[in-house]
């Protein structure tokens, strides 16, 4: 496999990992705030919040030269579907448990990895597709030998289709947009549109809920800038299946903070899930000599 001159596998690797524990930090503020507040309203305040934080960051070269982008419709797409799959996933979270939650989104980046043959021309061989299967295998195992779904949990599943959308969308961006400003779009667009429902599902925050809000928008900001630049200096293939230790992440959150410990599937789908994500790192590490 040819390596373009653009690629940074370790480094993506890396970047990954610890956006991954961001976002699970920020899943863990959107349940204390609790069911009472809508998603649209939470996702609506998080993107306001991350949009401040991004502003010195696509303007320090100008407001045009900071706003310029060559692809519009594609960030139409990634922030359509961005904003819609993180609406579901809040929803779940705050009726879930953090690590219920992850274990279903882990579909994300064998979606991605499928998906990236068709969209991005990336090349995957048979082990990793039979990897990629023995994965989703592990899903739902996570979620229950009897597969039973609720509706919330039918929502976070909806949410991860859409966010497997958004970050191929992400790897085609990436190619022409730097990380700040796919970001920014991401965040101002999701900032009109979820402003127009707002009347509808406001309810004005607490003291402690302005400092859960505003921890939750900036962890979701600096999670997106290392995620998109993950995505744009290494193969999708490759970095994505990092995204499975936010399962670590979700059961250890959930026994810290809760109490709750996960059932006995969940930790069995946990681990296929896991050894799957660390086989398809190693086939590819091999190929790019990452490993000796």
């Amino acid at each position: 496999m040819s390596r373009r001159q653009t690629d940074r596998p370790e480094i993506a690797i890396i970047f990954m990992i610890i956006a991954v524990a961001m976002l699970v930090a920020m899943s863990v503020f959107i349940k204390l705030i609790g069911p009472e507040y809508s998603a649209f309203q939470l996702v609506f305040l998080r993107n306001l919040v991350a949009t401040f934080v991004l502003v010195p960051l696509v303007m320090k070269d100008g407001v045009l030269a900071g706003l310029r982008t060559r692809k519009p419709g594609l960030h139409l797409i990634r922030s359509g579907a961005g904003v819609a799959g993180v609406c579901c996933f809040f929803y779940a979270v705050q009726r879930l448990s953090i690590a219920e939650v992850t274990v279903i989104s882990q579909a994300v980046p064998l979606f991605v990895t499928a998906l990236a043959v068709l969209f991005l021309g990336e090349k995957v061989g048979l082990r990793r597709w039979s990897a990629v299967a023995i994965g989703f295998f592990g899903v739902v195992l996570a979620i229950g030998p009897v597969g039973q779904l609720n509706a919330t949990a039918l929502i976070a599943v909806a949410g991860t289709g859409l966010w497997a959308i958004a970050l191929l969308s992400v790897r085609r961006l990436g190619a022409t947009d730097s990380p700040a400003i796919i970001t920014f779009y991401y965040m101002v667009l999701g900032i009109i549109v979820l402003g127009f429902v707002q009347p509808w599902v406001w309810l004005t925050p607490s003291g402690e809920m302005w400092l859960f809000i505003i921890a939750a928008g900036i962890l979701s900001v600096l999670a997106q800038l290392l995620m998109a630049q993950a995505l744009k200096i290494g193969e999708a293939s490759l970095v994505m299946p990092f995204n499975y230790t936010a399962i670590v992440w979700g059961i250890a959150v959930d026994l810290a903070i809760w109490g709750v410990y996960p059932p006995f599937w969940t930790i069995v789908g946990a681990a296929v899930i896991t050894g799957t994500g660390l086989y398809i790192f190693r086939r590819e590490a091999a190929a790019n000599r990452i490993i000796p």
